[in-house]
């Protein structure tokens, strides 16, 4: 697997730490993922079992773990169905980023990185100071003055600088990449795509949780990343012959920011009347998406399709997990009424990505 620039087609370079190409600006993608079953060492933890399937990292450099990945997947009943609920909320910091900040933060230390910047709307940021301060990283992350008590709470307990940023989560995004033109390591989870096949280990667990390759995934939605980690983990497992077909990929977004769901139904004639609105899903508030392209794509192939929430549905899919046992924030929350609109109409077997803990949340 290599990872090259979008724009150009240059590699990586195999010094330093770029978030972007240096030559032309472009941002990296890593190629097709690779899966052989073989290949996966169980006598490693959690998500390090498929490091075969990593992309930059030396084959004996430590990895920087926490216990990420292995996460349980339970059957509950929803809508007169059995749906399986991936808890995702389960892993380290209470959210799926490790998953992706685990082979990150990896990479990072593989490369002599000793101080990086982060921007996040929590979730992230949280999981980026949690790995960095196990590796020794000094960590400054940018988040919303507005965001979750309990995350920026978080960021600053694992040690790391918070920049509260008046304004949209697009201001947070203006200041940290000025901050990372002046020359710090920028360790973006958007930018980066070395986090990709660490989301791509969720596809590998489902397939190993269940025998086979879902009907359809729904997941959260706001840079996407994790959507995009699950159908290429999951196009891995079917080029390998492990699966047949590709699980259906419901995408959703809270309807006061939405913009995967106007682009994939509107087209780009549309994009003008995507809104940054207030949401309680504040960890899918993304308006530019950077890797839509690639992620649309999977709607064209066929593959996908984005749903909107109504912002006085999510509290309440929060509450009908918690009757179940499932204690999820409201941007993890919001997969109940996506689950309620397309239920009827997807095969099974249906599994529910809950992607961050309901601790995360204070009202």
């Amino acid at each position: 697997m290599k990872i090259l620039c979008t724009n150009c087609g240059r590699p990586y370079p195999e010094t330093a730490a770029p978030y972007k190409c240096p030559k032309c600006g472009g941002m990296f993608d890593i190629g097709p993922l690779e899966f052989d079953s073989a290949q996966v060492d169980k006598s490693q933890p959690g998500i390090w079992r498929y490091r075969q399937a990593f992309a930059g990292l030396p084959a004996d450099f430590p990895a920087v773990s926490l216990g990420e990945g292995a996460t349980p997947l339970l059957w509950s009943e929803a809508f007169g169905r059995q749906v399986a609920f991936k808890c995702e909320y389960l892993n380290p910091t209470g959210s799926f980023k490790d998953r992706g900040t685990s082979p990150l933060v990896t990479f990072l230390k593989s490369r002599g990185v000793t101080n990086a910047i982060e921007d996040s709307s929590g979730n992230a940021g949280a999981s980026f100071a949690a790995y960095a301060a196990r590796a020794g990283i000094k960590a400054e992350i940018y988040t919303p003055a507005a965001a979750s008590g309990p995350k920026r709470q978080q960021i600053e307990f694992y040690g790391a600088e918070l920049h509260p940023i008046a304004g949209s989560r697009s201001d947070v995004s203006a200041a940290v990449l000025k901050a990372a033109d002046s020359g710090t390591t920028y360790a973006s989870h958007a930018w980066l795509p070395v986090n990709i096949p660490g989301y791509a280990t969720a596809a590998y667990e489902i397939f190993e949780q269940i025998g086979c390759a879902p009907g359809a995934l729904i997941v959260p939605a706001g840079q996407a990343g994790l959507l995009l980690g699950l159908y290429r983990g999951f196009d891995a497992l079917k080029r390998a012959g492990l699966v047949k077909t590709m699980p259906r990929m419901i995408g959703v977004q809270a309807r006061a920011c939405a913009p995967l769901w106007v682009l994939s139904t509107a087209g780009m004639s549309a994009f003008g009347f995507v809104s940054e609105g207030q949401t309680l899903a504040e960890g899918v508030k993304v308006k530019r998406p950077l890797r839509a392209g690639a992620i649309l794509q999977i709607v064209e192939d066929g593959c996908g399709e984005f749903i909107p929430v109504d912002e006085t549905d999510i509290l309440r899919g929060r509450d009908e997990l918690a009757k179940r046992g499932l204690y999820v924030e409201p941007t993890s929350a919001i997969v109940w009424s996506a689950l309620e609109q397309t239920l009827e109409r997807l095969p099974d077997p249906v599994v529910v990505l809950l992607t961050g803990s309901g601790y995360k949340y204070s009202q």
